[in-house]
């Protein structure tokens, strides 16, 4: 009788700290705003703008980059992904201006919405059937647990540190995880393998979507009437 296949840990502890960092990410900013309108200054609006640059950034390209992954190589994306994401957290935490970091946030977004739905698909690749459940139940229970502890982070970071320490965290943890994700990911492809072509037209006609459905909800805070009682007011 032959013995189960070996469960794949490495595999499973790579995508899953890498889907925490980015689900971090998502929410641990917003309690540091006071502090970066100290230090660089911007209006509401624009220093709303460095949470929902990452928001939008990762809604639109999300699909985009599940398809990027299954044309020209899973484990390829993922490692250019996880590159995009820790080089702007760099950048985003040597942000002289809102401006910057308005931008490092949205190019984060992009990066995190290529290495999300790319830990899934690799870990349903790497990990046998028997096992997928307990793996995907691994990999989602760290994934809840970085939007958790989101909020605590920030607040922690910006008491006992400089608020672009939040994004300096990100910068070893990803450093770490490259060279390492290079050599125990396995490479994979869609059900089509890297001979399938992408569909260009439905990829831009979904990104279109999805920006102007995020787009608009973003916007809806912002733009929504005030109801009579605070008109009257």
């Amino acid at each position: 009788m032959s013995s189960p296949p070996a469960f794949p840990l490495r595999t499973v502890v790579i995508v899953a700290l890498a889907v925490f960092m980015t689900a971090l990410d998502n929410l641990v900013v917003g309690v540091a705003l006071p502090s970066i309108q100290r230090d660089l200054g911007g209006s509401l609006e624009s220093l709303e703008w460095t949470v929902n640059a990452y928001t939008l950034a990762f809604a639109v390209f999300l699909l985009t980059g599940a398809a990027l992954g299954d044309r020209f190589g899973r484990r390829r994306m993922f490692l250019l992904g996880l590159g995009v994401f820790t080089g702007a957290s760099a950048v985003a935490a040597l942000a002289p201006s809102i401006e910057l970091l308005v931008t490092a946030r949205a190019v984060q977004g992009i990066g995190a919405a290529i290495v999300t739905p790319l830990t899934l698909t690799i870990l349903a690749d790497a990990v046998p059937a028997q096992r997928r459940g307990l793996a995907i139940g691994l990999w989602g229970g760290i994934g809840g647990l970085g939007v958790a502890v989101g909020p605590a982070v920030g607040g922690a970071v910006v008491e006992g540190l400089h608020w672009s320490w939040i994004f300096w965290l990100n910068v070893p943890i990803g450093l770490a995880l490259l060279p390492i994700a290079r050599r125990e990911l396995r490479e994979s492809f869609g059900p089509g393998g890297a001979s399938t072509p992408l569909d260009r037209p439905g990829l831009l006609l979904v990104t279109g979507g999805l920006f102007g459905l995020t787009f608009g909800v973003i916007r809806s805070q912002v733009d929504s009437p005030r109801d009579s009682e605070s008109e009257r007011t």
